[in-house]
C-alpha cells in the first residue's frame, strides 16, 4: 500500500481512509484567502490584475497627502470613505486580489469597521464640527469632572 498524503494513510486496522474535507495533518503552504484570485485575467498588466487593491490604496495616498497639506478633516474622511469602499468592493466582487486578507467575513469587517471609526472621527474634528454625538460629551463630563 503506498501512502501519497495524510488523508490517504492507512488507519490503525490497515484499512485506506476515505476521502474527507478535512484538513490534512500537515499542512506544506497556506492557502490563499477566499477571493484572492487575481481581479482580472493572467495575461493583463500587474495593475489591471490588482485594481481593486490599487484603488484603495490611491484613495487613502490622497487622503494622505491632503491631510499632509493641512485639509485635515477632509483627508482623513477620504481614508475612512477608500476603507469603506474596500469593504464594498470586498463584497461584491469574486475576486479582489491582493485586498483579500483574510477570510471574507473578517476582511469586510475589519475595512467597514475601521472605515466608519475614521469617517465618524474626521465628521467630529474640532474645530467647529460636522457631526455632534449628545452623549458622548455628557459622558466626558461625567468621567473627567
Amino acid at each position: 500500500m503506498e501512502v501519497t498524503d495524510a488523508v490517504s494513510a492507512p488507519d490503525a486496522e490497515g484499512r485506506p481512509r476515505r476521502v474527507t474535507r478535512r484538513f490534512p495533518l500537515f499542512t506544506r503552504d497556506t492557502a490563499r484567502p477566499e477571493g484572492g484570485g487575481r481581479a482580472a485575467p493572467g495575461d493583463a498588466p500587474a495593475p489591471a490584475r490588482q485594481w481593486p487593491m490599487l484603488a484603495v490604496l490611491g484613495t487613502v495616498g490622497l487622503g494622505l497627502l491632503l491631510t499632509a497639506l493641512d485639509v485635515f478633516r477632509w483627508g482623513t474622511l477620504l481614508v475612512g470613505v477608500a476603507l469603506l469602499a474596500g469593504a464594498a468592493l470586498r463584497f461584491v466582487l469574486p475576486s479582489v486580489g491582493m485586498l483579500a486578507v483574510r477570510s471574507r467575513f473578517t476582511d469586510i469587517a475589519t475595512y467597514g469597521l475601521l472605515g466608519l471609526s475614521i469617517v465618524l472621527l474626521s465628521l467630529m474634528v474640532q474645530p467647529n464640527p460636522w457631526l455632534e454625538i449628545p452623549f458622548l460629551k455628557d459622558t466626558l463630563h461625567f468621567t473627567v469632572e
